[in-house]
């Protein structure tokens, strides 16, 4: 069961802060030994603040009351850097807690990162803004898979172009969970489409049973690898698929079915052989041609209007 799980790529990309729910999820399904977790949680706290935290746990796994020394000094040192911290952050702090300052920002970003640039030296390069929106998709996970309109959340955030890049660049991984809002929300078929083109771009990269079984639908018509990635997505750690669903096998078989129907796919059902055989939709050409210039001018249409605003912004300095 552990073969589908995802801790250990998504752990470099959250606050380690965050990475405890998941070695918490991780112990109550036993997929680890008990041991293996706690020396985890250590590991994982030893480059925190939180250092009276791991040394109850060190209590806990050794069944002593003892600590080590470099635990003691490590405490020390946290409490005198955190003093550092708050100096060194004091003008940040004052600023936000000065009303008339914070009515400076405006509705204009660029306006408001060259001001904050000027007098608090502060920078982001694009690779900065790609390993945050990374690091922003990653930790939204917590609220979007929680909240009762998370699913319509998550297509919002992730599926925006310059998200979207981001996942294809340095995270495909989380293709999984955008994959899983998808299938559970029939509202967000249009965009459903293009992401499917996603999917097929990105197979070589990552591939996971809930990948599988989209591409397997919608690119290949394979109705037999369908059932068979169905099943395995039983099998995966963080499945928020099969929880949806909540299908036994027989009646998978017929969301399947109707699935297919409603993607009005050219189809014929044999019911004494219980099987579907699914013709493969040729693209138009025309039709092709047609969705590309589409996309290039909706892009070129956001570009200009950001070259605008940009202009406009200069000028009005």
């Amino acid at each position: 069961m552990s073969e589908y799980d995802l801790t250990p790529r998504i752990a470099p990309h959250l606050d380690r802060h965050l990475v405890f729910p998941l070695l918490e999820f991780l112990q109550e399904r036993n997929l680890y030994p008990d041991e293996q977790i706690l020396k985890s949680k250590i590991e994982l706290l030893n480059n925190t603040n939180m250092v009276d935290y791991a040394m109850d746990i060190h209590k806990t796994l050794y069944r002593t009351e003892d600590v080590p020394q470099d635990m003691v000094d490590r405490r020390a040192e946290v409490v005198g850097r955190l003093k550092a911290l708050e100096e060194a952050a004091a003008p940040i702090v004052a600023f936000l807690q000065n009303a008339s300052a914070v009515q400076e920002l405006r509705a204009d970003k660029h306006y408001n990162l060259q001001m904050l640039r000027e007098r608090y030296q502060s920078f982001s390069s694009p690779l900065n803004q790609m390993q945050s929106r990374i690091w922003l998709m990653h930790w939204s996970l917590f609220i979007f898979f929680n909240h009762d309109n998370g699913r319509n959340h998550i297509i919002d955030l992730f599926n925006q172009d310059k998200y979207l890049n981001a996942i294809q660049t340095n995270a495909p991984h989380l293709l999984r969970y955008l994959a899983t809002a998808f299938i559970v929300n029939k509202r967000r078929r249009p965009q459903f489409k293009d992401f499917i083109k996603v999917i097929q771009q990105e197979q070589y990269s990552y591939k996971d049973p809930i990948t599988e079984f989209l591409a397997c639908v919608y690119v290949h018509y394979d109705f037999d690898g369908a059932q068979k990635k169905m099943r395995e997505c039983e099998e995966v750690s963080y499945l928020v698929l099969a929880e949806k669903l909540n299908l036994n096998y027989e009646e998978a078989e017929r969301w399947i079915v109707n699935l297919i129907r409603s993607s009005k796919l050219d189809a014929k059902i044999d019911s004494k052989a219980g099987t579907v055989i699914i013709e493969p939709i040729q693209p138009n050409v025309y039709e092709q041609l047609i969705d590309h210039t589409k996309g290039l001018s909706g892009r070129t249409y956001k570009l200009v209007n950001q070259l605008l605003e940009h202009t406009q912004t200069q000028a009005a300095r």
